[in-house]
């Protein structure tokens, strides 16, 4: 546990974009470990399932992307993150698709400014709470977030 908390306190200053990834590029079953990250993240979903966007919202009231991910981080996985997508994304390392573990962050822009987070859960779906639909849970596959994908980070090793 201590690795992963001084893990998440170093911060990488490469905010590279990766290439989008192709259905063939998902990691494959036989790559995830069955994982208490991935039971850990389910539970997460069932009790904040369906709670509504609300841009700087950290409640069940309403929740944006990046305090959900917080939120996720603390209650479920024991570990603090910042509070903004963006230095969410520069925590931990970056990492390949194929790669892919539970716990991994997702990140997701449209726009030069305009970011997105989830949390992976394995099984090529993420958890994350979506501007349209709330707090849900997304493929990979999905033509959107394939065509906005920009990265993902390990925050542990």
């Amino acid at each position: 546990m201590t690795r992963f908390i001084t893990l998440l306190l170093l911060l990488s200053l490469s905010g590279c974009g990766s290439q989008p990834y192709r259905a063939a590029e998902l990691p494959s079953s036989t790559a995830e470990p069955s994982s208490e990250v991935r039971a850990s993240l389910l539970q997460q979903y069932r009790e904040w399932q369906g709670v509504p966007y609300l841009l700087g919202g950290e409640d069940r009231q309403g929740v944006d992307c990046s305090a959900f991910t917080q939120l996720t981080f603390r209650q479920r996985l024991g570990a603090e993150i910042p509070r903004t997508t963006l230095a969410q994304a520069r925590l931990g390392y970056q990492v390949e698709m194929p790669q892919l573990q539970p716990g991994d962050l997702l990140f997701y822009r449209s726009r030069v400014k305009l970011r997105h987070v989830g949390i992976y859960i394995g099984k090529g779906e993420f958890l994350h709470a979506s501007t349209s639909r709330g707090v849900m849970i997304s493929s990979l596959n999905n033509p959107y977030w394939i065509q906005h994908f920009w990265q993902a980070r390990r925050l542990t090793d």
